[in-house]
């Protein structure tokens, strides 16, 4: 199964005539792909880019989060994430909102989001994988 062609915005055009690759593209590695895109789809608005291979199964997801890229790699030795892992900080919209969903797309919240001094709403949360999410 492939993923849809997607209509390209004049954002995707220009960044792809003007943009060196991306440095840094984090890449989580999960147990679950599909439970994982889910998640990430559900509480940040991911797209799928890419998959491979194009057929069942997947071990390779390319997501887009607003205008940053993350890589999913499916490897079933994989166990949930122990602490002190990298945390990924995504920003969406509206943190409370994005908060409510996490349960529901197999996270857990682990406290009320809160203001930072810094002038940022943020709440700490776990994916389904065990990352951590600010």
């Amino acid at each position: 199964m492939g993923s849809p062609a997607r209509e390209r915005s004049p954002v995707d055009v220009l960044t792809e005539r003007n943009s060196a690759p991306s440095s840094v593209t984090p890449m989580i590695v999960t147990h679950d792909l599909e439970r994982l895109t889910h998640c990430y789809a559900g509480i940040a608005g991911a797209t799928e880019t890419s998959r491979m291979p194009d057929d069942k199964p997947t071990f390779y997801l390319g997501l887009r989060v607003g205008h940053s890229k993350l890589s999913i790699v499916s490897d079933g030795a994989t166990e949930e994430a122990s602490t002190g892992r990298v945390p990924l900080n995504i920003e969406v919209p509206d943190v409370d909102a994005a908060r409510t969903q996490v349960e529901s797309h197999g996270g857990r919240a682990l406290a009320p989001a809160d203001d930072m001094p810094w002038g940022r709403r943020i709440a700490h949360v776990k994916a389904p994988d065990g990352n951590a999410l600010t």
